[in-house]
């Protein structure tokens, strides 16, 4: 089954949608500017994910065992490298990797793909869609990159690259980043498809998964990516970590992606003074300094929480969430929904809007301070899609804050109740159609409530 038809249509009203995974802070409580409190309703999973609670109950039970990697011949020393090797098999297994396929545990999407473009051999050329998060758009400054123009839809995606492929010169390498779901639209893109059509055309492929990997099951080997790369903190797991997966010949060959103990096997002085080293081979190559063992500790815990979860309850879940947030959407005056690919094309579960009338900042702003719904206000890291999305000649909003138009952000996953996004809808609708009940002001470019 490829990426582009994972997403069977949203459940009928009789089928049973699977209880949220338990995560922490379902019982947090914020104030309200209006007065009293109310429990929290998380939205923005899309920048980070509450964390499982299975992940913090793992991690509190390994934290007194707590000790360096690869570092010493003590008990806590040898049960932690233990335990980081384990993570670095079980995040593997979870993504379904080849039997040579390389994990490496980095900080972050954005840092994966940084050490993936450090790593390009010379000469390599790299296509990417203007419509990728900045993680994905902006790492290979130092080599040959050609932007491809918005696709309207996931055919016109793969006839994009195939065209700009066609017309490369084969003797060069190539590579073609692309995101797996958008953190914008939340639509899923034709991995699978773009992947056949790179290889065809001898051109390699990296697929940004950090808006996929949390909502549905990802396989490099059914998809045939050449690398993936994703972020723990969109995956339920805290503590700064993140994994690049794939293939290890690009990576052996390249210089480590920073230099210091860990990447190092061997190092002396030469009679003339200088230094020789010898670098080590596999991920270590790349991972020098000290391992953050927690973080990927917490990355291993989460695929496991979410494979004995089932890879269809957190998409059937996301499904029906999905339904509610549309459906509501549909009924308040002056919402247009952001996409690329049309109303039917598959999500996860983001979606982006603005509101005739309504200045994205200022609406964000009383969402919380009105109704303690935190969601995200902006431009998301991705400024060239959300300014296709909107147009070039889109007039001012109305309302504190910057002025000009951006957008707003509902995200969710596998942790998250109907009752916050039910709370939502009528927020939005409230405020629509009767106006804020506080006033606000402009504050370093953002819209807050006037104390």
């Amino acid at each position: 089954m490829s990426v582009s038809t994972a997403f069977a249509p949203a459940p009928a009203a009789t089928d049973v949608v699977p209880a949220p995974l338990p995560v922490l802070g379902r019982d947090v409580r914020v104030p309200l500017v209006t007065g009293g409190e109310v429990g929290y309703a998380a939205l923005d999973y899309a920048a980070s994910a509450p964390a499982l609670q299975r992940v913090w109950d793992d991690v509190a039970a390994y934290a007194p065992y707590y000790g360096s990697v690869h570092r010493g011949a003590g008990h806590l020393s040898q049960l932690s490298t233990e335990l980081f090797e384990n993570a670095r098999r079980t995040v593997a297994e979870f993504l379904h990797c080849r039997d040579d396929d390389q994990v490496v545990f980095t900080r972050s999407t954005t840092d994966s793909l940084n050490l993936l473009a450090r790593a390009l051999p010379a000469g390599c050329e790299v296509y990417v869609f203007e419509t990728e998060h900045h993680a994905a758009l902006l790492p290979w400054r130092e080599a040959d990159v050609t932007f491809l123009d918005a696709p309207h839809s996931p055919e016109a995606a793969v006839r994009t690259l195939e065209r700009a492929l066609a017309a490369r010169d084969t003797e060069r390498p190539a590579l073609v980043c692309v995101t797996g779901a958008s953190n914008v639209t939340g639509e899923v893109w034709p991995v699978r498809e773009l992947t056949a059509a790179a290889h065809a055309l001898g051109a390699r492929i990296v697929l940004d998964a950090a808006q996929l990997v949390p909502h549905q099951a990802v396989s490099v080997r059914e998809l045939d990516v050449d690398w993936i790369a994703f972020s723990g903190h969109k995956l339920y797991a805290p503590f700064g970590s993140g994994v690049l997966a794939g293939r290890a010949d690009w990576l052996s060959a390249a210089e480590p992606y920073l230099a210091g103990g860990g990447a190092s096997r061997t190092v002396a002085r030469r009679p003339d003074g200088s230094v020789a080293v010898e670098w080590h081979e596999g991920a270590a190559r790349h991972e020098a300094g000290s391992p953050n063992v927690i973080g990927a500790y917490s990355i291993a815990s989460a695929c496991r929480a979410l494979t004995e979860a089932g890879p269809e309850a957190p998409a059937a879940r996301e499904r029906h969430l999905l339904g509610l947030l549309r459906s509501g959407l549909a009924e308040v005056p002056g919402v247009r929904v952001l996409s690329l690919f049309g109303d039917d094309a598959p999500r996860v579960g983001v979606l982006s809007f603005v509101v005739e009338g309504w200045n994205s900042s200022h609406l964000a702003a009383a969402l919380s301070a009105e109704y303690g719904i935190g969601v995200r206000d902006g431009l998301f890291c991705a400024h060239p899609l959300v300014h296709a999305l909107l147009g070039t000649g889109a007039a001012e909003q109305a309302g504190c804050g910057t002025g000009t138009l951006n957008a707003v952000r509902v995200s969710f996953g596998a942790g998250t109740p109907d009752e916050h996004v039910t709370r939502f809808v009528t927020a939005l609708r409230e405020l629509v159609t009767r106006g804020a009940r506080w006033t606000y002001r402009t504050e370093n470019g953002r819209c807050v409530p006037e104390s």
